[in-house]
């Protein structure tokens, strides 16, 4: 069956009908008092919702709904803001972006209080001290984002300096630029640099006066390569530490449902180990590299929570970044910027084989697979490959995914709808790189059709809508504004053809997600009988210029009627960024560590400092960054 959205629909009708027994006792709680968008068709909109045991029991007019108040029901008054079904995250890696949350902010004003290494110092005391379990757990001290062009000194902090924070444990604060880093005594200690350390190929170790002994401050590759030995010291109890935080990151931006999607076994049993612990405050559901253990996707793939946590499947990597030039395409890049060969069109991250055997293996197990496919000749490939196992296993009832999808042709939308894989685009992508890709990756006439959502809704299908974060931050409100507008950050809309209106927009936020993770029957909508997932917002989106639907607030995140988030008046009266950098310090760094890892991969006549400038200078996002993840979360678990 082709999966349309009238489709979905009769599919979900199912959910419309239950017993009154759930209503038969007062409600735990009663939402009313602003506007409710439930997200479902056949009743878009409503005045009020009860919740009991975790359930919504009624939906409606305000009058029904209150006639199940008690005596001891809580009503709460959204006071006139808009409450929707909780965001249910289709592609991100929650427990690395732990590591972005659990890291202090070093930032100067008005983002940060930072204006002197003595504020500095401060801060990450502060924060070291508010955070002292966390810090216990990973082992590392860590600040993203100061600059010493905004401080008074004018120069970085030194390590005797970071070494007033701690020396008992390893501190180590990021530049905002992701170039320069800085490491205490102890960190230096760990990584092996001394006053007989030779300067690394393009980076330096800056010195103290009139000596060789490092003062701290590493360059480039100088740091870049030496900050994964750090991680080693975090080990399963740190990755806890860092998979609560991350839930507690994604929970802030209204998500209740996270997703971990390209989990190693040692990382998905650290998440089953803080889910049995109550440690997850949304759910989060993982899905294990497919050419890493096949077996442990196989024996502990699961439709069922556990503690708020589930493994439903196997994650498939067939090419790279589209900004980093290795997606693989099916024509040679527009204007690359580097030292690549004419004709060049990026390369595969798989071989066709590992494509062919993974997909058939999925089918043959009936276990669902998602797969990373950016360029068209990795669309390709993954075509030829479901087509091949649904005609060896019939069409089963599996529901592929295509994570990303950016360069996709017009005929391939049309094969994989064919085909029944559902399509977790990234058109959050148009705002961050969009410029990026106008100018360089397919050129403006295929610039326009990159992450294609107006091609799957004006065929009548459904798709989902991503951030990849720890790529960017989990943003939900900067994802609804790229996937309406597709304003890229100077200003242009890229593709005005492919935008969508915000109600569909939504639904790529919400129900459709959930269909793409089988939970469609639990979640994504407000529907008497699924979870009381909710998330409350500034504004109603519906109703604002879409222009500035990147300034509406979370307010509040709700995870089967309990709050899990509440978001400070300092937070709300902030205005949003319009888009620096990638979204944080944090996201810089990661690329910063993907352009070296990148350029370690290249043949080594390609490895010239030319190209190490050149790709340091260039986007990255999730495609290439998501091979840092892996990289640094195995480092973490000590699996090398």
């Amino acid at each position: 069956m082709i999966i349309t959205r009238r489709s979905f629909l009769l599919l979900a009708s199912t959910a419309l009908f239950v017993s009154p027994a759930l209503a038969a006792e007062p409600a735990d709680v009663i939402y009313s008092g602003g506007t409710i968008i439930t997200v479902d068709d056949a009743n878009p909109r409503v005045e009020a919702v009860a919740v009991k045991g975790g359930k919504i029991i009624a939906a409606g007019a305000a009058a029904d709904v209150m006639k199940l108040k008690g005596e001891q029901t809580e009503l709460v008054d959204l006071g006139g803001r808009t409450m929707l079904p909780g965001f249910v995250d289709p592609h991100g890696h929650v427990t690395m972006g732990g590591l972005q949350a659990a890291s202090a902010n070093l930032l100067p004003p008005p983002d940060g209080p930072n204006t002197d290494i003595a504020l500095i110092l401060q801060t990450l005391k502060d924060w070291a001290a508010a955070n002292a379990e966390v810090v216990k757990q990973v082992n590392l001290i860590i600040g993203f984002g100061y600059d010493e062009s905004q401080l008074k000194e004018q120069r970085p902090p030194t390590k005797e300096e970071l070494d007033t924070v701690s020396t008992e444990y390893p501190v180590i604060i990021i530049h905002q630029s992701g170039h320069i880093a800085v490491f205490n005594s102890k960190a230096l200690q760990m990584v092996g640099y001394t006053a007989a350390t030779p300067n690394p190929e393009g980076g330096v170790i800056r010195r103290m006066p009139n000596s060789q002994e490092p003062n701290g401050v590493l360059e480039e590759v100088a740091w870049l390569q030496a900050f994964p030995k750090m991680l080693g010291n975090v080990g399963p109890t740190g990755m806890k530490a860092l998979a609560k935080a991350g839930t507690e990151l994604w929970a802030s931006f209204g998500y209740t449902t996270a997703q971990e999607g390209r989990a190693v076994p040692g990382l998905a049993n650290v998440l089953k180990a803080v889910a049995a612990e109550g440690g997850l405050k949304i759910d989060v559901v993982s899905y294990v590299d497919v050419l890493v253990d096949r077996d442990y996707v196989k024996a502990n793939q699961s439709a069922d929570y556990v503690g708020r946590y589930r493994n439903a499947g196997a994650k498939l990597t067939i090419d790279g970044s589209p900004q980093g030039f290795t997606a693989w395409r099916d024509r040679p890049y527009y204007a690359p910027v580097g030292d690549y060969p004419p004709g060049y069109v990026g390369y595969s991250a798989a071989t066709p084989k590992d494509v062919l055997d993974a997909v058939d293996w999925a089918y043959a197990n009936g276990i669902q697979i998602i797969t990373h496919s950016n360029g068209e000749a990795a669309s390709d490939l993954l075509i030829a490959a479901i087509r091949a196992a649904q005609e060896k296993h019939g069409r089963l009832p599996t529901r592929p995914v295509l994570i990303h999808g950016q360069f996709e042709r017009e005929d391939q939308v049309d094969s994989f709808i064919s085909l029944g894989v559902f399509p977790a685009l990234f058109p959050m992508h148009t705002f961050y790189w969009g410029d990026w890709h106008r100018d360089h990756t397919v050129g403006p006439v295929n610039g326009d059709n990159i992450s294609p959502t107006g091609w799957y809704l004006t065929r009548g299908a459904m798709f989902s809508s991503h951030t990849d974060a720890p790529v960017a931050f989990p943003d939900t409100m900067r994802v609804l504004s790229a996937t309406v507008t597709r304003r890229t950050r100077s200003g242009d809309i890229l593709g005005p053809n492919q935008r969508v209106p915000v109600d569909v927009a939504l639904k790529a936020m919400t129900i459709w997600p959930a269909w793409q993770h089988f939970e469609e029957k639990t979640k994504g909508s407000i529907e008497i009988g699924k979870l009381a997932d909710f998330v409350i917002l500034t504004e109603d989106p519906t109703a604002v210029d879409p222009m500035m639907l990147d300034q509406i607030k979370v307010v509040e995140t709700i995870k089967e009627g309990q709050s899990v988030y509440k978001a400070s008046p300092e937070k709300l009266k902030k205005k949003a960024d319009a888009g620096k950098g990638m979204g944080s310090p944090f996201s810089d760094f990661l690329v910063k560590l993907a352009a070296e890892r990148e350029l370690r991969n290249l043949p080594e006549r390609r490895k010239t400092p030319m190209m190490r400038k050149l790709m340091a200078g260039a986007p990255h996002n999730g495609g290439c960054v998501s091979g840092v993840i892996a990289d640094m979360t195995r480092a973490m678990l000590g699996e090398g």
